[in-house]
């Protein structure tokens, strides 16, 4: 167990440790090109504060720093869940540590969020289009890199 201003120790989750969070953080880094001068987002996890608790697994950026709630350890079973939770999370990452929205939408030139449309998960802009309606959709969370 740790005491309050102990800093447990924090490792890099290697690949297969946690796979439905590594399928969607390879799905978001593919993203995460649009983010000048950064490397590929990770996971780290460091111990809980709780003797028998499970390890606290966060979504870093590639020098280890995160920011923001940990991943849930009851890994949802289905991977759209899972790129969601990890979408989030790395929005939070990104957002408080590089101080900047991501992705952000090259039309209206703000953050987009994740939304669930028809059963995929895609990157919603509240920007008015021309004779539309409040917000759209800018592509799936994994065909942004195309778009």
């Amino acid at each position: 167990m740790h005491t309050l201003f102990d800093q447990p120790e924090v490792r890099r989750v290697p690949q297969g440790e946690y796979p439905l969070g590594d399928k969607a953080l390879a799905v978001l880094n593919q993203v995460a090109v649009t983010l000048p001068e950064q490397k590929p987002l990770q996971l780290v996890a460091r111990p809980s504060h709780e003797a028998g608790e499970p390890e606290c697994v966060y979504v870093a950026l590639a020098n280890g720093e995160w920011h923001g709630n940990f991943l849930d350890p009851k890994t949802p079973e289905d991977s759209a869940e899972a790129l969601a939770i990890v979408a989030d999370a790395a929005q939070e990452t990104v957002a408080e540590l590089l101080w900047q929205a991501w992705p952000v939408c090259v039309e209206h030139d703000l953050g987009m969020h994740t939304r669930d449309v028809e059963g995929l998960l895609s990157w919603w802009c509240a920007g008015r289009r021309p004779g539309g309606g409040p917000g759209h959709i800018r592509a799936a969370v994994g065909a942004l890199d195309r778009s």
